[in-house]
């Protein structure tokens, strides 16, 4: 089997230069999702973008696909898999500090993506968590852990898991990724 293409989708403002989706993408060759707004996020856009990213790295290569997905990239993953007609050529999905985009704050700042999709994801996923995220309780990352069939990881105190959280490489969560990868290996996705 192919080796996966590893797509990775920032959040709301993306990922700076020291996040370690960029880092990821230096060093492993991932590619971005790059969406056309960054700062306004309309989740009809970054889905229709996710979409044709999909769509394209599929028919070129053949090979699965990985979605490594931070913050309103976990959001927009369950958004695009509960609509797509495509969701069989991901094969697996890393969702890391998804947003209570319920949330008042949130809510008002980045308008239209309340509520999240809640049903569970057709492809294999593991959702890591923060216990001292300030975008998102562990209670609710939990919750959509749950409610997506993702296997649920908290790893303690790491603020939002970006940039600001210090992880260089984030080599932990890079092998997390490749339990889904060695799982397209085996056969079991």
């Amino acid at each position: 089997m192919s080796a996966p293409t590893i797509l990775t989708l920032p959040g709301w403002q993306g990922s700076g230069p020291e996040h370690w989706q960029t880092r990821w993408e230096a060093r492993h060759g991932d590619q971005r999702v790059q969406q056309h707004d960054w700062m306004r996020p309309l989740r009809g856009d970054w889905t229709a973008r996710l979409e044709d990213v999909v769509l394209a790295q599929s028919d070129a290569s053949g090979a699965p696909v990985l979605l490594a997905a931070h913050s309103l990239g976990c959001i927009l993953t369950a958004w695009w898999a509960a609509h797509t007609r495509h969701a069989a050529r991901v094969a697996g999905a890393l969702l890391v500090a998804p947003p209570d985009i319920e949330r008042d704050d949130l809510r008002q700042q980045i308008p239209g993506w309340a509520p999240p999709v809640r049903q569970r994801l057709p492809f294999p996923a593991i959702l890591v968590a923060s216990s001292d995220d300030p975008f998102g309780s562990l209670e609710s990352a939990s919750r959509l852990a749950s409610d997506w069939g993702a296997e649920f990881h908290a790893i303690g105190p790491r603020g939002h898991i970006n940039a600001d959280s210090g992880l260089g490489d984030w080599d932990e969560g890079r092998a997390l990724l490749m339990t889904l990868a060695k799982e397209i290996n085996d056969g079991k996705s």
